[in-house]
This record gives C-alpha cells, sequence and structure tokens, in this order.
C-alpha cells in the first residue's frame, strides 16, 4: 500500500460532529422509530384479536406474540451476513421493505394463524435492521462519541414504541385494530426510499471492495466546509484507502467469532442479548393485554406503554457518556439494579395504579437502557 493512503477508521475518528452525522442520525433515528413501532403494535392489537375473532384463552396469543421473535432469530445474521456482502445500505433497504411490507399484509389478517405467518416473516426484516444499521452509525461516530451517538440514533425505537398506544387509543375505536398495521407497514416502506436516495453506504464496506471514488466523496462530506477539498489521494496516482488497524478474512468462518480472545466474550454477550431482549419482548408484548385483564382502561394502557418507553429512552440517554468513559461497567451495575426493579412490576400493579405507572418507568430504564448499553 502507498505511503500517502489513508486510514479511514483513523479519518473518521478525527472528525468533530457535523452535518453529516447529525443528517446520518436523524435518518437512522427514523428508520429504528418505526421499528419500535412494528414491534409494539401488534401488543395492541391482541385485545382488540380476542373481541373480533372470538379467542376463549388469551394463551392463544402467545405464538403470534412470539412469532416476530423467532423470524428476529433469523432474520439477523441472514440479513446481517447479507450486509457483510453487499453492503449495510442495501441490507437495511431490504429490511425496511421486508417488514413494511408483511406488517402492511397484516392488516387484512382473518386468524390467528394468518397472522402467526406474517409476524414471522415481518420479524426477518425487523432482525436484519437493527445489526447493520447500529454497524452503519458505529462506523461513522467518532470513537470517543461512539456510543453517545449510537445510543441516540436508537432511542427511535423507545420513541416509535410508545406511539401505537396513542394510536389505539385514538384511532382504532373508529377504523379497527387495522389501522395499526396499515400506519406500521407503510411508513417503513416510505423509509426505504428515503434511505435509497440520503443513506451512505458502510466506509468500511467500500473500503474493503476497494471503491475508492465513493469512499472520497464520502470522506469529504464528513469534513467541515472550510476544510474542502480535501486532499484524499486519486487512486490512479498510487493513493487509496485502508483500514490500518483490522484484519481482513478472505471468507467467513464462525470460528472468526471466538479467537484473539473472543471465546469467551463472543458467547456471554450473546446470552445477555438474549435474556434482556427476552425481559423486553415478554414486557413489551404481554403489558397491554394484562392491563386490559386487570381491568385497566385503554387510555391508562397507553400511558403505561408510553411510560415504559419514556423511561428506556432516559435508561440509554444516562448511559450514554458513562459507557464512552467506562466501557462496560456502567452496564453491569444497571444489570444489577434491573433485576428487583421487573420483578416488583407485578407486584405494584396489585398495589395502587400510581405505583404501576412508577414500576413501568423504572422498568424501561433499566430493560431498555441496557439493551442501548449492549448495542
Amino acid at each position: 500500500m502507498a505511503e500517502d493512503a489513508i486510514d479511514v477508521a483513523r479519518f473518521v475518528d478525527e472528525q468533530t460532529v457535523g452535518a453529516f452525522h447529525v443528517k446520518l442520525l436523524v435518518l437512522s433515528f427514523f428508520i429504528v422509530l418505526f421499528d419500535g413501532y412494528d414491534i409494539a403494535a401488534v401488543a395492541f392489537a391482541a385485545p382488540s384479536w380476542i373481541k373480533a375473532w372470538g379467542i376463549a384463552n388469551r394463551a392463544a396469543l402467545a405464538p403470534v406474540l412470539a412469532a416476530s421473535l423467532i423470524g428476529i432469530l433469523f432474520g439477523a445474521p441472514i440479513l446481517g451476513f447479507v450486509g457483510d456482502m453487499f453492503g449495510r445500505k442495501k441490507a437495511i433497504i431490504v429490511s425496511c421493505l421486508i417488514f413494511g411490507g408483511f406488517t402492511l399484509a397484516g392488516a387484512w389478517a382473518d386468524s390467528l394463524d394468518a397472522m402467526w405467518y406474517l409476524r414471522l416473516l415481518a420479524g426477518i426484516g425487523i432482525g436484519g435492521l437493527l445489526p447493520n444499521l447500529i454497524a452503519l452509525n458505529a462506523e461513522f461516530a467518532p470513537r470517543r462519541l461512539r456510543a453517545t451517538m449510537i445510543i441516540l440514533m436508537f432511542t427511535g425505537i423507545t420513541f416509535g414504541g410508545s406511539v401505537p398506544g396513542a394510536v389505539a387509543a385514538s384511532m382504532v375505536p373508529d377504523y379497527g385494530w387495522p389501522i395499526l398495521f396499515v400506519i406500521g407497514g407503510v411508513a417503513p416502506i416510505v423509509m426505504a426510499l428515503f434511505a435509497g436516495v440520503a443513506l451512505p453506504e458502510s466506509i468500511k464496506y467500500l473500503t474493503v471492495k476497494r471503491r475508492d471514488p465513493e469512499i472520497a466523496r464520502i470522506l469529504a462530506a464528513m469534513q467541515p466546509v472550510a476544510a474542502r477539498p480535501p486532499p484524499f489521494p486519486p487512486p490512479q496516482a498510487g493513493g487509496g484507502f485502508l483500514l490500518a488497524d483490522e484484519r481482513h478474512a478472505t471468507s467467513f468462518s464462525p470460528r472468526l467469532l471466538f479467537s484473539d480472545g473472543l471465546a469467551a466474550i463472543t458467547p456471554l454477550l450473546w446470552l445477555l442479548f438474549a435474556l434482556n431482549l427476552m425481559g423486553f419482548y415478554f414486557l413489551g408484548s404481554w403489558n397491554p393485554t394484562l392491563l386490559a385483564g386487570a381491568n385497566v382502561s385503554e387510555a391508562m394502557a397507553a400511558i403505561a406503554a408510553a411510560l415504559f418507553q419514556v423511561g428506556g429512552t432516559i435508561g440509554g440517554l444516562t448511559l450514554s457518556r458513562p459507557i464512552d468513559r467506562k466501557g462496560f461497567l456502567p452496564v453491569t451495575i444497571l444489570f444489577a439494579i434491573a433485576v428487583p426493579v421487573i420483578a416488583s412490576i407485578g407486584y405494584l400493579g396489585r398495589v395502587s395504579p400510581l405505583l404501576l405507572m412508577l414500576a413501568l418507568l423504572l422498568g424501561g430504564f433499566c430493560v431498555l437502557g441496557l439493551q442501548f448499553g449492549l448495542n
């Protein structure tokens, strides 16, 4: 490699946050917002299905509420691999189209069986979107602000998760439960179009693929206007771009996930993700149904769901700077706090509505805050 080649990762780390980063952050926020909406919408439709489809046993809802989680299990690695092979931008667009299309189709479902298949397929898109979007934002964030920028972007999922409650309370009485899926399906398809126009491609993907002219345009856009044009060496002059501190594999092998000191870290990280997401999806999926069964009004149930999401946003933002400074320690502390907080929700719900709201707020702070930190 020529001496005048530019280390892309170092260049990104040396940049100040500017218009390029803000644009990427805002667009990513709204993309993940509708991901959060989609995850939560099915929970608010479930009480209406009980009446509309004559469901006698609430346990029959469990497979449908879990179907998207099964899809996520397959979608994350499959579309993550697509992102590695063909670029994060393409994988994000495909993910939006998949979960948007199958969510929209859910508006015409007429049984739990049909809804199960649609939620399963929508989950593939949901699972593929999150890792690709997180990875894309991580690549463009300066190292000193990486956790903060990823968490800011990911707060979109909590804002999105609070919207279906308001839609259920204000629009479902007039338009029925399908309106939840119409909104949740059309919005991601529109965001896929925006992503195709405005989202940058993965800088690491472009570097590995040796697409120097595209890299030069992106890095130029990252610099302050006063610093342009950048002194990028044209490829034909012997310069170019590299990732100096990263090792490139010619082909993928699962062994790479456990090599170079990762033998314990990788499975432990998987375990933390699985356990925390289990708690998050369990609370998010069943809270509306359980609250309805406890004769809590729809308006109160919407407020409870919104408080859960608001608590998560506060938790994530609270963790952002400590993680940048202290690494994993703040996540460890919050895990310890989360155990008694989550355990208290069932008990406090029988004591008073006010204490239930407080418990859900703190529960969101812990569970969703932890998910931000793990990301």
